[in-house]
């Protein structure tokens, strides 16, 4: 009796590796939890490098010899690069099957670069490494979310996208400040990136521990017997255009910043204490909006666009009352486009297709985000009312575009 108890035990119980062992009934939530968590970690390592270089990483390349407009190519074409890649990148992964493969190289680029900003002596250098560092990141992300998606099963999209979000933003957070500890200490923008190392080597550490402990994380997915199509169903193309409307119509913080500044709106020295803030309410927003998204669906980013449009007409018409106020519900908006919308692609995609469909999530967000900033930017030198009302009508024009999404998503549903 004691051995046939034993061996029901082990018949059923949750191999952490996610092997073929495992039983059908997949593995527990708490297995689940661990892989999330694990990535989480791994972000927020990953983030505190690179977000940490990304805080000096203007003044360094001005230091070196490099001017304005050179400054402004690197940053525009590092970002849209990073975002384009992500779609090939996505699909790479889908047809070899090789997610860990493809996040463990792209970790490795992305960190790898920051460290080495330390020795370039000629900015043209470190320009060329801080695009490897958004190369780096294409490459892993579509592999890396779509390994992610493979928990939200067990313990609901909208949480597990938002734990992993809130834990990237820490890092988000403690690099800048870890940049800027070192810079009063030293007095060196090399020392700086330097002292990233660090980060960089424990983010590359967990990422080797979580890749030994769950080398098949599509074992934490319930098997599926529905057939995988060739494309996508409507809901996701409607949701990757709601998507766009809200990327192209989120102001980026260099501009807020920019304004912030030249109208004197807030002392300077406070505006990367907002930005902070911004960070902070990010990280508390991606949970709540994922949990509130595990129960009601894409209503959520209903609610969230309809938050976030106002952030808009506080930061650039408001004093500092309205700079607070514009900066916490950009932060909002910030929280639930990198959690819940992350989220639902993972409901909209097969498994096996899912690295594809975060590749062209990325790539149009990605496109609509740069096209956006840009337009607004212009738009910011002729008229701040035109840049407030092109904000948030693009990001209300999501909320016609999200409700059909969610439509289309109930009408697929098989009929109980």
């Amino acid at each position: 009796m004691t051995s046939n108890n034993k061996q029901t035990k082990d018949s059923h119980g949750a191999d952490p590796a996610g092997s073929p062992a495992a039983p059908a009934q997949g593995i527990a939530r708490r297995t689940a939890l661990g892989f999330v968590v694990m990535l989480g970690i791994v972000s927020l390592f990953a983030d505190a490098t690179y977000e940490g270089a990304r805080s000096i990483a203007g003044p360094f390349l001005a230091l070196l010899g490099a001017g304005g407009t050179a400054v402004g190519i690197v940053s525009g074409f590092g970002e849209l690069i990073g975002y384009g890649l992500r779609l090939v990148s996505g699909l790479v992964s889908d047809r070899t099957q090789r997610y860990w493969t493809i996040t463990l190289f792209g970790y490795a680029v992305n960190l790898a670069a920051v460290p080495l900003l330390a020795l370039a002596g000629r900015w043209e250098i470190a320009a060329a490494l801080l695009i490897a560092e958004r190369v780096g990141k294409a490459i892993r992300t579509p592999a890396r979310d779509a390994m992610l998606s493979h928990a939200t099963s067990r313990m609901g999209a909208g949480w597990a996208f938002g734990l992993h979000e809130a834990l990237d933003q820490v890092g988000a957070v403690a690099g800048p400040l870890v940049v800027t500890a070192v810079l009063h200490a030293r007095g060196s923008y090399r020392a700086g990136f330097a002292v990233l190392l660090i980060p960089a080597l424990i983010a590359i550490a967990v990422l080797l521990a979580a890749r030994s402990l769950y080398p098949r994380p599509r074992d934490l997915e319930p098997a599926s017997h529905s057939l995988e199509s060739a494309g996508f169903p409507r809901a996701y193309w409607l949701y990757l255009a709601a998507v766009a409307c809200v990327a192209a119509g989120f102001v980026d913080f260099p501009l807020i910043a920019f304004h912030f500044q030249r109208a004197a709106v807030v002392p300077p020295v406070w505006i990367p204490v907002l930005y902070a803030m911004a960070m902070g309410v990010d990280a508390v927003a991606a949970l709540v909006f994922g949990r509130i998204y595990d129960r009601i669906g894409l209503s959520t980013l209903v609610a969230a666009s309809l938050i976030a449009s106002a952030s808009a007409p506080l930061a650039f018409l408001g004093g500092f009352g309205g700079a607070v106020a514009g900066m916490a519900l950009w932060g909002i908006g910030m929280g639930a486009q990198e959690s819940v919308m992350r989220a639902a692609v993972a409901g909209m995609a097969p498994p096996g297709r899912r690295g594809s469909a975060y590749g062209f999530f990325n790539a149009g967000y990605g496109a609509a985000w740069f096209a956006g900033s840009a337009l607004l930017g212009v738009l910011y030198d002729i008229s701040l009312p035109a840049l407030i009302a092109l904000s948030v009508g693009l990001q209300l024009a999501s909320i016609p575009l999200l409700i059909a999404a969610g439509r289309s998503i109930r009408s697929a549903a098989p009929q109980t």
